[in-house]
């Protein structure tokens, strides 16, 4: 029986929070707080059952589970839109060019701007793997997913999608950028704040951080040289992401400098190319796609053998049809592996 995608229920606290307790922190959507998960799981509920379809201030929270044990192997979720209760910061990496007469030089100079640029679009996160089950294709189930709940629910999220990946840290959690710009100013450690941030949200930054913008050329070395870098376990989440369409626009997280990648929500390419299809009956062979199913919190995603007839209905493996509770003249979306 393969693994499969469903909606996250206010029952699964306890599986969270044992995947919380593995990332090895710098994970603000996912935080060690069993208080700030049951939150996140009620939010979600409230999400999934509202009834109207426009942007709005939802989340969306999803597990991977096994279908043998029933145990909670993953989990990833999706925001409708951010910075609408709270403001949304990052940085703007930006080039300010100076010139000096006297000495006959063009100077040109990085620097960091806060903003709140990215308020309003729809986000991506939270998303994580159990270590033992990092292969498979698991992790790009638990991504790509996302990007069908979004093709299904299309009114209820922003025209761009965002994502922030982890940036670079020590194996004691600690940030080369924050201890060069974040530091300074709030008197904690970056899991101190990460955990604070997590709990208790953004205002902390606009009542402390700087509001002038910030030479790069004046921080540590250590620092300038992890800015728009992913941590190394999130390098091959960048990549499932750059190859969905996702690129980096020189926003970086005020965190830990990670890079924030942004697409038009349009062009992400599993939105794209996902078709809806009929069920025709089970089958035992074909290709394997990404199948998804049923909406809100019936929403349920796997991997499936896929064969096509000549009348464009869909036969499919019999373990994925109980994945995914569907039968003959359901629909369900299918995109190519």
């Amino acid at each position: 029986m393969p693994s499969r995608i469903r909606a996250a229920r206010t029952d699964d606290l306890g599986a969270l929070y044992d995947l919380s307790k593995l990332t090895g922190g710098g994970f603000t959507n996912l935080p060690p707080d069993k208080a700030t998960l049951a939150s996140k799981l009620e939010r979600a509920a409230a999400g999934f059952s509202r009834t109207g379809e426009n942007p709005g201030n939802d989340l969306y929270v999803f597990v991977l589970e096994d279908m043998d044990s029933g145990a909670i192997r993953g989990t990833c979720q999706v925001f409708g839109a951010v910075g609408t209760d709270r403001p949304f910061y990052s940085y703007l990496i930006s080039t300010l060019t100076q010139k000096s007469t006297e000495l006959g030089r063009i100077f040109r100079n990085q620097t960091l701007n806060l903003t709140t640029d990215l308020e309003g679009s729809s986000e991506v996160g939270g998303l994580f793997l159990h270590p033992h089950e990092r292969s498979g294709g698991l992790g790009m189930l638990l991504a790509r997913s996302r990007y069908l709940f979004i093709k299904q629910h299309r009114p209820r999220f922003a025209g761009t999608v965002l994502a922030e990946l982890r940036g670079v840290m020590d194996q004691a959690g600690h940030s080369p950028f924050w201890d060069a710009i974040g530091g300074r100013f709030f008197g904690m450690t970056f899991p101190e704040a990460d955990e604070f941030n997590a709990v208790h949200g953004t205002q902390f930054i606009a009542d402390l951080f700087p509001k002038s913008p910030i030479y790069v050329s004046m921080l540590p070395e250590s620092a300038q040289a992890v800015i728009g870098q992913p941590h190394p376990t999130g390098r091959a989440a960048l990549k499932m992401l750059e190859n969905e369409n996702f690129f980096w626009d020189d926003y970086i997280d005020i965190f830990d400098g990670g890079p924030t990648v942004t697409c038009r929500t349009d062009r992400i390419r599993t939105v794209q190319e996902a078709e809806w299809k009929l069920v025709g009956g089970s089958g035992s062979g074909g290709a394997t796609r990404l199948l998804a199913a049923h909406t809100r919190a019936d929403f349920r995603a796997c991997y499936g053998q896929v064969e096509e007839d000549g009348n464009g209905e869909l036969r499919i493996d019999e373990a994925a049809m109980r994945a995914l509770d569907v039968g003959p003249g359901d629909r369900v979306l299918a995109v190519s592996r």
